[in-house]
């Protein structure tokens, strides 16, 4: 009797609607990407925070003078214990700042209160349901560099998207600021910023020199 040949068939392939495939998901948004979810890193209290608040696309001018007032107040009503704005600046459609705080627990808190005190202030003023357009973006400084570079940065932030001249921001806390290099005289009211209580805020910068008014913000790190 003749062998038959054993051939092994092939089992179907189930259909399924999981796993990763090119295309899948939500198409991305129109403009700026967005912050992701990802879980944040835990804060070390001897490194300071940049951070960046960036407003809702139906928000008028963060630098409007009733705008940038309700920003300044907001930030001058912080408690400045375990939590600090040490510097800030307020762009058309954003603000930077650099903060501290003395645990993971005071930064997340800290800035959470931040957030939601400005937007209500914003929200009194501009008559606006919606203030903020993304999460927060916290980047720690972990140099005296790092602390210098973003010092810059944020205070002079307006010569990067105004193309203004040499001079100090009035929308920001550089009237304020002990560090200009060329600049002493200091303005009769009161300081909205607290002042630095780690090394590297207080100190360390100073390591690189005072910062001269002709300075320009170096490029963002991308996220």
């Amino acid at each position: 009797m003749a062998r038959r040949s054993q051939r092994q068939l092939r089992l179907p392939v189930p259909k399924t609607w999981g796993g990763r495939r090119a295309g899948a998901g939500r198409p991305p948004a129109p403009g700026r990407p967005k912050m992701g979810h990802d879980r944040r890193e835990k804060h070390e209290p001897r490194h300071p925070v940049l951070l960046t608040l960036r407003a809702a696309s139906g928000v008028s001018s963060l630098r409007s003078l009733a705008l940038f007032a309700a920003v300044r107040d907001s930030i001058a009503r912080v408690d400045g214990a375990a939590f600090r704005v040490l510097h800030f600046s307020v762009q058309q459609d954003h603000m930077h700042a650099i903060v501290e705080a003395d645990s993971h627990d005071d930064m997340t808190r800290g800035i959470r209160s931040l957030v939601i005190r400005i937007a209500l202030a914003v929200k009194r003023v501009a008559s606006v349901d919606r203030v903020w357009g993304d999460r927060y973006h916290a980047r720690a400084l972990t140099t005296p560099r790092e602390v210098r570079h973003a010092i810059v940065y944020v205070l002079l932030n307006f010569r990067k998207h105004l193309r203004a001249p040499v001079g100090i921001d009035p929308r920001s806390s550089g009237p304020w600021f002990d560090g200009w290099g060329s600049h002493s005289r200091l303005p009769t009211g009161p300081c909205p910023t607290a002042q630095a209580r780690t090394w590297l805020g207080a100190v360390g910068w100073r390591r690189g020199g005072l910062i001269q008014l002709r300075e320009a913000p170096l490029p963002s790190r991308r996220r």
